[in-house]
């Protein structure tokens, strides 16, 4: 079940971003009134120029990549920050399982 929402997550986000969003949109400005469909159109538009969704580590294994080197990274830079102790399992907090399966691939325009 976690497995099919996780599918069915990442292709949403591909059918959002790349494909006809009109119904999407709908339920979203039905939940936010104050959203309009320029502000929508302006943010999918950025999230595309920013790669906010589909970007790096995406391209190679679809939306919603993690990678043991990012999340090691991330981890790392937590430390510096002083926000996480060094000593922490973070290893712990997150599994691959669910992702980097290339769910959506072929959704993404060539």
């Amino acid at each position: 079940m976690v497995q099919r929402f996780v599918d069915a997550s990442i292709i949403g986000w591909y059918n959002y971003i790349y494909g006809d969003n009109t119904q999407g949109n709908a339920l979203i400005k039905k939940q936010n009134p104050e959203m309009t469909d320029d502000l929508l159109a302006y943010s999918v538009a950025k999230m595309k120029e920013y790669g906010i969704v589909d970007s790096g580590d995406t391209l190679m294994l679809g939306v919603g990549a993690m990678t043991d080197a990012r999340m090691k990274s991330f981890f790392d830079e937590m430390v510096r920050a002083s926000v996480a102790k060094p000593d922490l399992d973070y290893r712990k907090a997150y599994s691959l399982q669910f992702v980097d399966k290339k769910v959506g691939l072929d959704l993404r325009p060539k």
